[in-house]
């Protein structure tokens, strides 16, 4: 079932579990006859290690409709590639392990930042960028998915609600965003969207006023998360931040490229639970005291860019509104959880507001002193022009890493 929220008018298509799954699944197949999916997983050898990683694979390897999976391997000495390679080596659909730490791959960095185009920071948006980089040179896929790895409550069913709306050529869609309930352990998650994300979109309509791109990002109701589906043809054009501001990005970006009508969001998982990020608030470099930051600042740059002013009284009035948005909020996630048995923290989420609401203030100094600053990794039709060969460069690295590392048969 679809229905439209009250802001943005983005399709949201429900979970009704009406439709019998092996229905959704044959459909999908067939589509997948002429509209090859591929499949990006971006993640750190720790994740494999992790309680996610194993269950993942393992329901994925029931998909068959999968042209092609590509990981996105972080954070590996060689040892550790050669053991991941041997991790997903089960998994029955052609598939590679980029090595992003590879000699090779640090090479091509090289060559990329002596042209001003490599990325500046690494993560999971380079990861992605790299990844991304990878399935252009392939030139073989109509959709791309992608989601995250470390999701204990993992099931293939997610995997197919998320590639549907857009691999289904009777649909406009051209983004597919997953949404979920967070709860888990018997709390209510999603710390994020629900005390930064929504009391500041609430905020930002009360101090600046009506914008389209506010309602557009409201409608969704779990903008942070880490699972979409796009049609390939978006990917050379598409733009990330290769900071925390990455998922508000990608939306934005679409949002830029094709407006609301080509964007739909999907119920992919009755349950979700993944690894938590701690808020470290002594930190302002890790956890959610970064996460905060950075989606403050690419909200802004983008508000920015259509024409929205900003002022240091703007962002003392958006402090203030936000803080009082947020209180009244957390009252409401609090009888929430009572009514359906969760629990959450309620000192504890109001310290995490607090702590928000200063780097709302901080976000807005930083983007005042460095207007100009931009955490965007170039497109690849950027790249391209600059040099046509760099992502045939980067298959035949990604090709060489994994030739030179193979297992060794007897």
């Amino acid at each position: 079932m679809a229905d439209f929220h009250q802001n943005g008018n983005i399709a949201q298509f429900h979970n009704l579990r009406s439709r019998p799954l092996e229905e959704l699944i044959y459909e999908i197949e067939t589509y997948a006859q002429t509209r090859k999916i591929s499949l990006v997983l971006p993640c750190l050898f720790s994740e494999l290690e992790g309680p996610a990683m194993g269950n993942i694979i393992d329901e994925l390897s029931k998909v068959t409709y999968l042209h092609r999976i590509i990981i996105g391997l972080d954070r590996a000495d060689e040892s550790q590639f050669c053991r991941a390679r041997d991790f997903f080596s089960r998994l029955p659909q052609d598939h590679v392990v980029l090595w992003n730490d590879s000699p090779r791959m640090q090479a091509l960095d090289a060559k990329l930042a002596g042209m001003g185009l490599a990325p500046e920071e690494q993560g999971k948006g380079k990861n992605m960028w790299t990844c991304m980089g990878y399935l252009i040179s392939c030139a073989d896929t109509a959709v791309m998915a992608l989601h995250d790895c470390d999701i204990v409550t993992y099931k293939r069913d997610l995997l197919d609600r998320l590639v549907y709306p857009v691999v289904n050529p009777n649909f406009r869609y051209q983004l597919s965003k997953g949404f979920y309930p967070r709860i888990g352990d018997g709390k209510l998650n999603g710390r994020v969207t629900r005390l930064l994300v929504s009391p500041l979109l609430i905020a930002l309509k009360k101090v600046v006023g009506d914008r389209d791109y506010i309602d557009y990002l409201r409608a969704f109701r779990y903008p942070l998360s880490g699972e979409f589906a796009l049609r390939t043809s978006l990917l050379p054009d598409l733009r990330i931040p290769s900071d925390w501001g990455l998922e508000i990005g990608v939306l934005s970006e679409v949002w830029r490229n094709l407006g609301r009508h080509s964007v739909c969001q999907v119920e992919i998982a009755d349950a979700y639970d993944h690894k938590h990020q701690a808020v470290s608030e002594e930190d302002a470099a890790t956890g959610l005291n970064r996460m905060s930051m950075d989606i403050c600042k690419a909200i802004f740059r983008k508000l920015a860019a259509d024409g929205t002013v900003f002022t240091p009284n703007v962002f003392r009035a958006l402090k203030a509104t936000y803080y009082r948005v947020a209180l009244d909020l957390v009252e409401f996630y609090d009888n929430d959880a009572k009514m359906n048995g969760l629990t959450i923290d309620r000192h504890r989420e109001e310290k995490t507001i607090e702590l928000f609401a200063n780097n709302i203030m901080e976000a807005g100094h930083i983007f005042l002193d460095k207007p100009n600053e931009t955490p965007f990794v170039p497109n690849w039709s950027r790249v391209n022009a600059a040099d046509a060969g760099i992502v045939s460069e980067l298959r035949a690295a990604a090709a060489a890493d994994n030739e030179e590392y193979a297992p060794k048969t007897f």
